[in-house]
């Protein structure tokens, strides 16, 4: 596959910089999914379950009664922390397209959950016709194999950033990684050598599907994208794991959190990202945030919140 380099992000278009308004997305909710109208574009987040977390992974470096504070003003019990999985679905122009793979059958048992949900969408996993990756880690990439090691999609093209891909696709990862990491870096390594002969690399602010543009957001892995989806005046940004939680990364964004590879990298990215969805009025998809993950950011009288596209 060839992928042509153009102009595609700007920030957002014109039209809102200008105060124009966008024409409003349509949202639907079924079962283990939502799902949302972008132009001639349709959108559905699926549930791959959720994984359970000590929060000492998290929020070890953090102040613990400042971060109590944070979790319990937004209604989060005691213990350990378990963030959801929103694994993206595009359908647009006669393809589907899955951004990230979910867990598959080798991470924790909460998860692994992708093919139920693609099966109560109505889609097999043979229909994918691409998986764009945001980065490498387990739940993100480990569900491109099935329970017997084989291809869950196995007519899919595999698109990753170019600098993710040499990261964990070196083999000298795995020693020189933190030791708490170094099995992700050996899992993540043999799914890549099955994908190899299918997958096609990418840069910062190519476009590698219609409609379809790369937004680098390195920090929580070296290489990390996010993606923008646009048809006209509309667009979202699915945001991966560069704003990796609704509370304590809304809150205080510039805070490190555990799971970010570069701490102080991500919390740069995640300010930028912040501000720009903010200040655009521009939708987000976040892998690890409530309700689908779909939402939209607004400032705050410290930080920011977010403000998710569906009530329970």
């Amino acid at each position: 596959m060839t992928v042509k380099r153009r102009e595609f992000i700007t920030g957002v278009s014109a039209a809102m910089s200008a105060g124009l308004l966008l024409p409003a997305a349509s949202w639907a909710k079924t079962g283990m999914s939502r799902s949302l109208t972008l132009g001639e574009m349709q959108v559905t987040t699926l549930s791959d379950g959720h994984l359970t977390l000590p929060r000492s992974l998290l929020f070890a470096s953090l102040d613990p009664e400042a971060v109590d504070q944070i979790l319990q003003a937004r209604g989060i019990a005691a213990g350990p922390m378990h963030p959801p999985l929103n694994v993206t679905l595009l359908r647009h122009a006669g393809r589907l397209v899955l951004f990230d793979a979910g867990s598959g059958p080798g991470f924790q048992n909460t998860a692994g959950q992708l093919t139920a949900a693609l099966d109560a969408a109505g889609v097999t996993p043979d229909e994918i016709s691409h998986v764009v990756f945001t980065h490498c880690h387990p739940d993100h990439l480990w569900g491109v194999l099935d329970d017997f090691d084989d291809p869950l999609f196995p007519n899919a093209q595999y698109l990753m950033g170019e600098a993710e891909w040499a990261y964990w696709f070196d083999p000298n990862t795995a020693s020189t990684i933190s030791g708490d990491r170094a099995s992700m870096a050996v899992g993540a390594l043999r799914r890549l050598e099955v994908m190899e002969e299918r997958l096609s690399r990418f840069g910062d602010g190519q476009e590698i599907l219609p409609g379809v543009a790369a937004h680098a957001s390195h920090g929580h892995t070296p290489g990390h994208m996010s993606f923008e989806l646009r048809d006209g005046q509309q667009s979202l940004l699915i945001g991966g794991d560069a704003i990796g939680n609704h509370h304590v990364s809304f809150a205080q964004p510039e805070w490190a959190i555990g799971t970010d590879q570069d701490a102080n990298l991500a919390a740069k990215t995640r300010l930028r990202l912040l501000d720009m969805l903010s200040h655009d009025q521009m939708q987000l998809i976040g892998y690890h945030l409530p309700k689908g993950g779909i939402g939209r950011v607004e400032k705050a009288p410290t930080g920011y919140r977010f403000i998710s596209s569906f009530e329970e």
